[in-house]
């Protein structure tokens, strides 16, 4: 039962931020706040959410969830929290032990992966499907008892405050002045809410709090079935209520208290009510009954506000006011949101799915070859601590990695790709063969050393560290005098097939990159260097080049004209890494070939910051910033930061996380920003850690 369980780490270190920064040189309230976003309409594909890392809220245009309907084909309004998911009953004579592996040679051993869904599409769909995250509850506004319609709302001015965190919704509602406030506890999973209106001193506003059953849905919700779950009061007096809520075998409890003469009723099985003329509460949501007094809403506001200041007066910015390139505006807000959203939706105690806390994809479970992305950027802006939660999680479902490489015949840990709080992998034909996952605890253990280099943090990641390495030793095979990589493997561009792959340009780097550091780990343990490892690295294949370019793969000859899409991933190997066995000028060939070749409606989100960082650090400084604003629908950025790429994907947090690395690293390390337009003023960034 997942729902229920806590991780074993700490989850909230949220404010464990740099608390003594030197005198900011830039106006930094200034930079942030002339960023904030603001709508005048409704949006169904940019709604605003406040947040913590650990818990968000997504709201439309009355602050609350008035008008689900209008955001759900867009982007659904949910409530999620690091901890509430939710399972399916699996069916009946059925065990996830059950499914059969399909077989794959690897150089004369066949190894076992969970590819096929054939003969076994029930037990293959639901290992997928389950678990699932959970949207919470549905907030939003009554008014005369009724839900309003759209056309009933006008005048509207709403605004997300990024400097206090703090979301303030105002409209006309069947005539008269609404305004809502809407904020988020820093380090409980509480949302505060201040209504304020004629119509609720007359008595005709209220509140309403609808519970859904579990779906695996990018709305994270099943209304269709309320025979299927519970809500019950619990606790009831004076102006506190708490329910509990059961689905299936999972369970949780929201807990509301309230200013004033307003009153709490339960109108339906799934329906809470709260009505008043003053309408001021603070809801919190937790896995147990909450041991802590109930926190009032003006605290919440007061610490959410406290919070949003530190966090933006420490660590890392950039300003570019005083650019004359006419895109320096845009940039600098996407730079500016990305600082938000990531903080919010990706710095919990577990690596974030890739739309974060805002509504399902996949199921909502993450995928942990996007871990980097979402994360790496922290270090660099000297907010190491919000990298370090998620990075915590990895020595949770350790016994579960080790089991999983030791089955394949492997030693030390291979990590899952599509998973969940337990790290038990789904099933897929694509994600069971990926690898790029496997340094990046490596990678990011090394960049929280670069920000504190102690024994404190050595002995934290070592076993992350040294186990990775010791799997990615023995994954490499020996073969007439190199170590090669697969097949089987789907490299990063995940466009081949697996039994026609071996040694992926970045896959190749990222190898040697990774045990390189792995070693220094083991030096500065006091341990000696692992001979195979050093064997491994130094036997590594070349990274493979057909008529002066990089291929995605040594058996690709046809990168540039059948696989030119997805990811061109061979960029990746000078730029998110640093070059191991890479020649400049073969790079610099590769990079003006795929500028010139790819077909860029089919990348991802972060394909423009991995290329922008390739050509920083070449030395292309205007290819850099062009590959920023690359014209393709993937490369859509909306007016409340979100990174869109599809109807299915309507926000892509890799993209953010991206971006955040690539201008960093083009600000404070390499040349990336061309100096006759451009003007970047930056402090609070650790460009030594790449």
């Amino acid at each position: 039962m997942l729902l229920m369980r806590e991780p074993s780490f700490s989850r909230r270190t949220f404010l464990a931020l740099p608390a003594g920064a030197r005198a900011s040189a830039l106006d930094r309230r200034d930079l942030v706040s002339r960023h904030n976003p603001v709508l005048r309409a409704a949006d169904p594909r940019s709604p605003l959410s406040v947040g913590n890392g650990e818990f968000a809220f997504t709201a439309d245009i009355t602050g609350l969830q008035t008008f689900p309907g209008l955001y759900e084909r867009s982007l659904p309004l949910c409530t999620q929290s690091q901890w509430a998911w939710h399972s399916f009953s699996i069916p009946a004579g059925l065990n996830p032990s059950q499914l059969r592996l399909e077989m794959f040679d690897t150089y004369g051993r066949k190894v076992g992966y969970a590819t096929s869904a054939k003969g076994q599409e029930v037990l293959f769909n639901w290992m997928r499907e389950n678990p699932h995250r959970l949207n919470l509850a549905r907030i939003g506004l009554l008014v005369d008892g009724r839900a309003p319609a759209p056309a009933e709302v006008a005048g509207i001015e709403q605004k997300l405050d990024l400097w206090t965190g703090t979301l303030e919704s105002r409209f006309q509602l069947l005539g008269s002045p609404v305004t809502v406030i809407t904020a988020c506890h820093p380090e409980r999973d509480a949302l505060a809410v201040s209504v304020r209106s004629p119509l609720a001193t007359a008595g005709r506003l209220s509140v309403a709090f609808d519970f859904p059953y579990g779906s695996p849905g990018m709305n994270a919700s099943d209304w269709t079935n309320p025979q299927r779950h519970a809500t019950r009061i619990v606790v009831q007096s004076g102006r506190e209520l708490s329910l509990e809520r059961r689905l299936d075998a999972d369970r949780y409890f929201v807990r509301l208290a309230w200013e004033g003469e307003a009153r709490a009723q339960k109108p339906g099985e799934h329906r809470l009510v709260l009505a008043g003329r003053r309408l001021e509460f603070a809801c919190e949501f937790s896995p147990a009954k909450p041991a802590a007094p109930a926190v009032s809403a003006a605290a919440l506001r007061k610490a959410g506000a406290a919070h949003w200041n530190r966090f933006w007066s420490t660590g890392g910015a950039i300003d570019l006011a005083g650019s004359t390139d006419r895109r320096a505006e845009e940039l600098e807000r996407r730079i500016v949101l990305s600082q938000y959203l990531t903080a919010i939706q990706c710095a919990g105690s577990a690596p974030p799915q890739e739309t974060g806390l805002t509504c399902n994809s996949w199921y909502g479970k993450f995928h942990l070859e996007m871990h980097w992305w979402h994360a790496a950027h922290f270090a660099v802006w000297g907010r190491t601590p919000l990298v370090e939660r998620s990075l915590g999680w990895y020595a949770r479902i350790l016994a579960v990695a080790r089991e999983k490489a030791s089955r394949q015949g492997y030693r030390g840990v291979r990590w899952p790709k599509m998973t969940d709080l337990e790290g038990r992998d789904s099933p897929s034909p694509v994600g069971e063969m990926l690898i790029w996952q496997q340094p990046h605890p490596i990678t990011l253990a090394e960049l929280c050393y670069r920000s504190h280099p102690n024994r404190e943090t050595l002995q934290r990641y070592r076993d992350l560290v040294l186990h990775s390495a010791e799997f990615m030793a023995g994954f490499a095979v020996e073969r007439e005098g190199r170590c090669v990589l697969g097949p089987p493997v789907i490299p990063a561009q995940e466009n081949h097939p697996p039994r026609e792959t071996w040694n992926p340009t970045f896959e190749l780097a990222y190898w040697r990159q990774a045990l390189g550091v792995a070693q220094t780990w083991r030096e500065r343990l006091g341990l000696p260097r692992e001979a195979k490892w050093d064997d491994v690295r130094s036997r590594l294949s070349p990274l493979p080049v057909k008529d002066g370019v990089y291929l995605a793969h040594e058996n690709c000859p046809q990168t540039y004209t059948e696989r030119n899409r997805d990811h061109p991933s061979m960029l990746g190997a000078f730029g998110v890494l640093d070059g191991a066995g890479v020649d400049r000028e073969t790079m610099r060939r590769t990079l003006n070939k795929v500028m010139r070749e790819w077909r860029w409606a089919e990348t991802w989100g972060w394909d423009f910051p991995m290329v922008a960082m390739t050509a920083a650090r070449l030395g292309e400084p205007r290819m850099a910033v062009d590959a920023l604003f690359i014209d393709s629908p993937k490369n859509t950025w909306l007016p409340n930061g979100h990174n869109w790429q599809r109807a299915n994907l309507p926000l892509y947090l890799p993209g953010n996380g991206g971006l955040l690395y690539a201008v960093a690293m083009m600000a404070a390390a390499w040349e990336g920003f061309p100096e006759s337009t451009w003007k970047a003023r930056w402090e609070g960034l650790r460009a030594e850690v790449a």
